[in-house]
């Protein structure tokens, strides 16, 4: 488990997005994020496709970022990173 950690760790993102993820934290109530980021899923049954998933949503918005697409959303590539480091925090201390 803790070999994928480097992965979310390492994130290289501007300041101001990862500082509002970071506040963020603090609000982070993860039934209620989890279901409005991922509906219809179980994220005790599997955490680590949740956070295989989560990865796999900041890589999009990343990307959408990068290329200034019309449809990126500041503030949904915040949710899901709060959702990343929040999870990402909670099984480095389960391991």
């Amino acid at each position: 488990m803790t070999a994928r950690l480097p992965k979310t760790t390492a994130l290289r993102r501007p300041g101001l997005l990862l500082r509002a993820a970071r506040a963020g934290l603090a609000a982070y109530a993860r039934d209620a994020h989890l279901a409005r980021l991922l509906p219809g899923t179980d994220p005790r049954r599997d955490p680590q496709a949740t956070l295989r998933r989560l990865r796999e949503m900041e890589a999009a918005c990343e990307t959408a970022r990068r290329a200034r697409e019309t449809g990126y959303s500041p503030s949904s590539h915040v949710s899901v990173l709060v959702a990343l480091l929040a999870e990402t925090r909670m099984h480095a201390r389960a391991a």
